[in-house]
């Protein structure tokens, strides 16, 4: 399957018009077409209907493949670039907006390494994977919610090194005047009849608090697609919904909300460092970090 077809196809399924695709990609529609009609004759498949453009079923089972495939040609390329490419100066580290991204330890490695360019970056979980995978960033921090004794969930982009920065208890973030604000602990499982803030780029997913939880439920109350932790606390204090977080991040400061501790499943919030083949530099840089 040629991956250039496959990349126009993602454009035109995204963004649901054949013109709009060929804009963003820089070719004409009429290219688009062509591109689209030689991946359907491969495929021996219809992807598309007209007039709206939506996928066909096949379609929609293609799209499914198409991210994490796309992804690992993207990774393979990365990682063959930074073992056989020209030695660079530079490293590029991007966070998860919860990360426990120890900054004093990160100043000193960077006053450390005088002739290195450090660049950090503030990204949602999934964003920061998958530019450590495909070369956008040489590091990346993610942190997650997880059973003690489980990996984080990362996507499918090829081989990937991870190691644990951090653990910490997470609790259920609530509104003072919450009924369970005087509870120290709760079944997440209670929970599934709650309002929750769904706040995917910085709090635990909806959908994962169900695995987590092996319940239905947890309806969203609001949606909140921002990852300023005073604005997911403030939206928490004012009962917008739940929140499912790392205990430091509810006790932060002033913003600080009433919190209860989960006792059943058993969780933690990690932290972990993620790269793929490191650079010179960004092997230097992460033994002077004490990672």
């Amino acid at each position: 399957m040629d991956p250039h077809l496959l990349r126009t196809f993602v454009a035109v399924a995204r963004l649901g018009s054949f013109s709009a695709a060929a804009g963003e990609l820089g070719y004409t529609q009429s290219a688009v077409s062509q591109q689209i009609a030689a991946l359907e004759h491969d495929l021996g498949a219809t992807l598309f209907l007209r007039r709206p453009v939506r996928t066909t079923d096949a379609g929609a089972r293609l799209l499914e493949h198409a991210g994490p495939i796309l992804l690992r040609l993207g990774a393979a390329r990365a990682d063959v670039a930074r073992l056989s490419g020209p030695p660079t100066a530079a490293v590029v580290l991007q966070v998860t907006p919860l990360a426990a991204l120890d900054a004093p330890a990160l100043a000193a490695a960077g006053r450390s390494m005088p002739r290195v360019a450090l660049t950090v970056g503030v990204a949602a979980r999934d964003a920061v994977a998958a530019a450590v995978a495909t070369g956008g960033a040489d590091l990346g921090l993610l942190d997650g919610v997880t059973a003690p004794s489980d990996p984080l969930p990362l996507p499918d982009a090829g081989p990937l090194t991870t190691r644990t920065v951090a653990e910490e208890p997470v609790v259920v973030a609530l509104a003072a005047g919450h009924p369970l604000a005087g509870r120290r602990s709760v079944r997440l499982a209670d929970l599934a009849d709650a309002r929750w803030l769904d706040a995917p780029a910085i709090a635990t997913p909806l959908p994962q608090l169900r695995a987590l939880a092996r319940a239905e439920g947890f309806r969203p109350g609001l949606t909140y697609t921002g990852s300023d932790r005073s604005t997911l606390l403030a939206l928490v204090a004012a009962g917008a919904g739940l929140a499912l977080l790392p205990a430091s991040a509810a006790a932060d400061g002033s913003a600080a909300v009433p919190a209860v501790g989960v006792a059943e499943p058993r969780l933690v919030h990690r932290t972990e460092l993620v790269h793929g083949s490191l650079t010179a530099a960004a092997r230097a840089f992460v033994a002077a970090w004490g990672h």
